[in-house]
């Protein structure tokens, strides 16, 4: 190629640099000083394109030291292809927390990258793998990416991908799947034809789609709540499934995999080893026990690819704060009203007298009876609106065709499953009508004189509605915006209406599982603008969407049959990113309905005191149907009880026969599950990589690219000068743009106003500014351009003489922009990378006498206030003899680009450790002369007369 990347060409009027997808026939530019917004492409036999050379600065455009700094600043704030370690961090749209560059820097260190991210709800496990899939990508070792996950989660990882590190991706789902392959070639696999995807698992794990998918799928695969992949005892199923695909996956041995969940060990150690197995296959053959100095060696090797921290592990990691909001939780309680006890004992009635007539049935009969009644009562429970729904249709359980069929669809339905279908949760009112009479039959008139009941006791008479509303006033009394969880979508449709009803000035809507994913999002973002306001929806949204920046409460209206449920409704709002100290939680549940007494005292308090000692959740360890034999275990006791009093048992006949109590059963092996889970998090706490060592590459990549640190102080300092009016309460800017120039106003994304903090959470009225938003980067380019156009007058200015006491001779700074080839070769073919670095220089002394200072000294100068003033004709005196003897410092100039080329080839390598024994060989070449962008003379303070300083 004529021109090398990273090298400087003049074209059309202007300088540019040249970019790693330049041909010989065809040249990819980006102005020097410009934005990627800006880059073209230039076809040299066409257009005339020459070799550039970055002039020197002018002596006669002197400025001071507040102007030097705005140049510093915006041009590390415009770097995308940076220096540093990591090849990544300049182009992606979030400020890393230091700890979420553990897996980053494990991953590295691996080839392939197999690892196991099992952080906790709420720390980032989707930025930390993302990080790990830009970095592979920006060092050319990838060229493809695909992420599989359950459907309901696609689209929230392509928004990710997008909004925070400009990959752009296809949703490969059933729906869309059709459409895409219209685009291929005859003989073209989708994952070839689109290089970055997010596939439905529930879509490819088939056999033909899993065959074309392990033949052509690309080089990086992130697989999201991995946990469903684990090893199913049946060996039969959608969890074995999508175990066959990711174990085929992972039976290649180029194939660099990121497994991602909250929850990796279910309390069965052999789904949790088939996990293991994955990152590598000798891992399935480890000891059970893993304590002990003799297993040190397993531990480590383990621990190289398993990170797993909780909340407090990283809180306050490498001196730096993480904040999480501060969790009150509370108990409330309702009764049910006089008509609303006499409906539920008719129902109650009618479901022992429906079981009851099974008995002399086949098996699948009573199965079918079964789940009907327990849909009942479940929608009985939620609400007179489920209730009513429920007993107006027919049971989804009625038209199958087995035994197992129906509890399949039984357990869909009417249980609060996780993970068995890995999708949104069935939130459709269940159906009761078992029968196949006609509709004037008995059952029938019965069904529907009840389902007329039940409407009767909306409103009004529904105390468990009168008693929340007056819990959420409170709230929103309080400043707080709250999620209302329901079971079924009859549920969160009338609680929203009646809520609309009552609270005056409140915007409520609801949102559940009729409404398309993206819709769900753009229902709860309309919301997010009103002032207060109320969010109901069902358990559609305990998954996806997080819902931190603008709610901090949650109600648990209904009370989910799986606890983990409610880890995943109170996730939403309790997590990093919640701009408010304090959360709310209320676990709400009606004392005198024992279908949720009986949930309260058998899961969710044990899963509360499990938490409590550990500091995590940890799953329930038995199968969906196993709580179910526990609830009704205690509902048989109780019943019996209750019948010793002379009432009547709320023991349903026959289930006995179906389900078996296991009450003691289920909390011995949570007792166990939660002992292992302790125990494996003591042995694996994180050693494959040290503090010092995150440290040291987070300081290099702050030093190359700056910090939010340097975000806000270009920012503030870069307005102030550009005319704005910038007022700074703590971690809030504000600012009234109206004073700036014109072209700014055009090129930047706010128009007259902006609030701003620099770090996450922030406020609903507010905007996170990181190095890569729009604004920064508009602000970084405006700045940078004026100061290098030789016409126009901008606020940062390329040279400038300072009088300061902290130098005792003449000091001269310079900005030298440095611009390097960094070539990646594997498997016989080379990448070209660009990495671009604004370093400080610094000497004492005459160009003919240079006696260089260490780069810390030159930094710590730049940012010295001035102790006297220089004015313009003197500053020139003091400049234009170091430019005019600036040929003597070019080998100088030349020779540190070599050097700093080393170092920056040997940073390159050092996260990447494992790389150089698997094919892969990296070079550097710096592209010669640097770009001297400043040039700032610092002038000792002369002595007064009589000898003062």
């Amino acid at each position: 190629m004529s021109y090398a990347v990273g090298s400087l060409v003049k074209a059309r009027n202007r300088e540019w640099v040249v970019l790693p997808d330049s041909s010989d026939d065809l040249l990819v530019l980006r102005p020097l000083g410009g934005t990627d917004k800006e880059i073209a492409g230039v076809l040299p036999a066409l257009e005339p394109v020459g070799p550039a050379q970055f002039a020197l600065p002018d002596p006669g455009k002197p400025g001071d030291f507040i102007t030097s700094r705005l140049l510093r600043d915006a041009v590390r704030l415009g770097f995308r292809s940076s220096a540093g370690p990591f090849r990544s961090f300049g182009k992606i749209a979030v400020e890393p927390r230091p700890y979420q560059l553990v897996p980053l820097l494990m991953a590295l260190k691996l080839d392939p990258v197999r690892i196991l991210v099992s952080d906790d709800v709420g720390i980032g496990k989707t930025v930390e793998a993302s990080l790990i899939a830009r970095e592979l990508l920006d060092r050319g070792e990838i060229q493809r990416l695909a992420i599989l996950c359950p459907p309901h989660l696609a689209e929230q990882w392509q928004g990710e991908l997008r909004e925070k590190f400009n990959i752009e991706t296809v949703l490969i789902l059933p729906s869309t799947a059709r459409s895409l392959e219209r685009h291929c070639r005859p003989g073209e696999s989708l994952f070839e034809r689109y290089p970055y995807s997010v596939v439905s698992l529930d879509y490819i794990k088939t056999d033909h789609r899993r065959d074309e998918f392990i033949r052509t799928c690309p080089e990086l695969v992130i697989i999201d709540e991995a946990h469903t992949c684990a090893w199913g005892e049946d060996g039969r199923g959608v969890r074995h499934q999508r175990h066959r695909l990711v174990k085929d996956l992972a039976a290649k041995p180029d194939q660099h995999m990121v497994l991602v969940t909250a929850t990796p060990h279910s309390g069965k150690d052999a789904a949790f080893r088939s996990l293991l197995s994955l990152l590598n296959p000798e891992f399935s053959n480890l000891p059970e026990d893993l304590a002990g100095p003799e297993q040190e060696q397993n531990r480590r090797k383990l621990a190289a690819h398993f990170v797993q921290r909780k909340r407090a592990d990283i809180r306050h990691f490498l001196s730096t704060d993480t904040p999480f909001p501060d969790r009150e939780e509370r108990e409330l309680q309702y009764r049910l009203s006089p008509n609303y006890k006499k409906l539920f004992d008719k129902v109650l009635e009618y479901a022992r007298e429906t079981v009851q007539a099974g008995q002399d049935e086949g098996r699948h009969r009573q199965r079918v009876r079964w789940w009907s009644v327990l849909g009942l009562l479940r929608s009985l429970a939620s609400s007179p609106a489920a209730a009513a729904a429920t007993l107006r249709s027919r049971a989804s359980v009625a038209d199958t065709e087995s035994a197992e069929e129906a509890d399949q669809l039984g357990r869909q339905t009417v249980l609060d499953l996780l993970d068995e279908e890995g999708g949104d949760a069935l939130d459709v009112a269940p159906g009761s009508d078992v029968y196949v009479e006609d509709e004037n039959s008995q059952v029938r008139r019965r069904l529907l004189q009840m389902a007329r009941e039940a409407e009767a006791l909306m409103g009004a008479e529904d105390q468990k509605l009168k008693t929340i509303l007056t819990e959420v006033k409170k709230l929103l009394d309080e400043g707080f915006h709250p999620i209302v969880f329901c079971r079924f979508i009859p549920t969160a449709d009338y609680v929203a209406e009646e809520l609309r009803k009552k609270l005056t000035g409140v915007v409520v809507d609801s949102v559940t599982g009729m409404l398309p994913p993206a819709e769900r999002e753009e229902r709860v973002y309309d919301l997010s603008k009103a002032p207060k306001r109320v969010l109901v929806c069902t358990d559609c949204l305990s998954e996806g969407i997080n819902l931190q920046e603008h709610f901090d409460a949650v109600i648990h209206y209904d009370l989910s049959w799986n606890p983990t449920r409610h880890e995943q409704r109170e996730g939403r709002v309790d997590r990093f990113g919640q701009p408010k100290p304090v959360v709310r939680i209320m676990t709400y549940f009606g004392i005198d309905n024992q279908i949720d007494g009986f949930i309260i005292d058998i899961l969710i308090k044990k899963h509360k005191t499990i938490k409590n000692d550990l500091g995590i959740s940890v799953p329930v360890p038995v199968e969906s149907d196993a709580v179910v034999q526990a609830i009704f275990e205690g509902l048989l006791l109780r019943g019996g009880a209750a019948q010793s009093q002379g009432q009547r048992s709320l023991f349903l006949p026959g289930m006995e026969e179906l389900i078996k109590p296991k009450a003691e059963a289920l909390y011995a092996e949570w007792e166990n599950a939660s002992k292992r889970e302790k125990r494996t998090r003591t042995m694996f706490a994180q050693e494959a990589i040290k503090t010092d060592e995150v440290a040291k590459e987070l300081d290099a990549m702050r030093s190359a690219i700056g910090s939010g640190v340097e975000v806000e102080r270009f920012t503030r300092e870069a307005l102030q000068a550009l005319g704005a009016t910038v007022s700074v309460a703590g971690p809030r800017l504000s600012a009234e743009l109206r004073g700036t120039p014109q072209a700014l106003k055009d090129s930047l994304p706010i128009s007259d106003t902006l609030k701003a903090r620099f770090a996450m959470p922030v406020q609903d009225d507010e905007v996170y500014l990181h190095r890569t938003h729009n604004f920064v980067e508009s602000l970084a380019a405006y700045v940078m351009d004026t100061a290098l156009d030789p016409i126009q007058e901008g606020i940062a200015k390329r040279c400038g003489a300072i009088r300061t006491r902290a130098v005792t001779t003449r000091t001269t700074i310079l900005m030298v922009r440095f611009r390097y080839h960094i070539i990646t070769r594997k498997d016989g073919v080379e990448t070209p990378l660009l990495a671009e670095d604004c370093r400080l220089l610094g000497f004492e002394g005459s160009p003919d006498a240079m006696v260089w200072i260490p780069e810390e000294q030159a930094e710590k100068l730049l940012l010295t206030m001035p102790d006297a003033s220089v004015p313009p004709d003197m500053a020139r005196s003091f400049l234009s003899p170091i430019i005019q003897g600036f040929d003597a410092i070019w080998p100088e100039l030349e020779t540190f680009a070599r050097s700093r080329g080393e170092e920056l080839l040997a940073a390159h390598r050092r996260v990447r450790t494992e790389s150089r024994h698997k094919g892969v060989s990296y070079a550097i070449e710096p592209q010669l002369p640097p770009d001297v962008l400043g040039l700032y003379v610092f002038m000792p303070v002369p002595r007064q007369a009589g000898g003062a300083a």
